[in-house]
């Protein structure tokens, strides 16, 4: 593959697993993924860690399965660059959000409480050790459909990127919104506020990466509601 299928920013060493054949997941495979991305999803809900821990368990085994066990093409050493990448994305999104939010506040459109304060206890906060870990892969399966789907018909990395993020960045929003206001709201901050998370991603193809971004995140936003601010 030339390097014109590669966005400047990337690191080159890795590539994306599935979407072109490496390894091929026949049909029942990606059945199989998005059953196993439901479970998972639905257990990490939970705001208790032995559950949450499972749903990575249900979520994470089948995608190694797939992977014939090199889980090198998705877990990688994190290296002092990657950490730091991860936290330059983390002030980066949180940025972002702030100024996003008074954007979008000023056309009278809020998330409401996308958070229930009386939910959120030590023991959920440490469960998001696991649950954020589920969610990172809830976005990854589809993107890697979307990807493999793309570029079988197009024969274009950079659009099976593009085109599966956005779609994925719909999806995650989704799933933070219980109405039309707060889709909106949560298409502007989660899922558009999700590409920072996906360049970690996209650059180094650890997930590592993407996942530590994630954490501080809600890390923050769950430490700020625990102290009463």
């Amino acid at each position: 593959m030339s390097n014109i299928s590669w966005f400047k920013f990337e690191d080159k060493d890795l590539d994306f697993p599935f979407y072109k054949k490496n390894p091929h997941i026949p049909k029942w495979g990606w059945i199989v993924l998005f059953i196993a991305m439901i479970l998972g999803l639905i257990l990490s809900i939970s705001s208790q860690i032995h559950i949450t821990a499972l749903s990575c368990v249900v979520i994470i085994v089948p995608v190694l399965y797939f992977l014939k066990w090199d889980y090198k093409a998705i877990f990688q050493k994190l290296s002092l660059r990657d950490i730091a990448l991860a936290l330059a994305l983390f002030v980066g999104y949180i940025i972002y959000a702030e100024l996003m939010s008074a954007l979008i506040g000023f056309f009278g459109i809020s998330g409401g409480t996308l958070v229930d304060s009386s939910t959120i206890t030590i023991m959920s906060v440490f469960s998001l050790i696991f649950s954020l870990m589920t969610e990172e892969f809830v976005k990854f399966i589809p993107f890697m459909f979307f990807m493999r789907l793309i570029y079988k018909y197009s024969d274009n990395r950079k659009l099976s990127v593009i085109l599966s993020m956005f779609i994925v960045m719909i999806f995650f929003a989704s799933m933070h919104a219980y109405n039309w206001n707060m889709f909106l709201f949560a298409i502007c901050i989660q899922g558009f506020g999700s590409i920072f998370e996906f360049i970690g991603y996209i650059k180094t193809k650890n997930i590592l990466v993407s996942y530590i971004s994630h954490l501080c995140t809600d890390f923050l936003a769950f430490g700020l509601v625990l102290i009463g601010l």
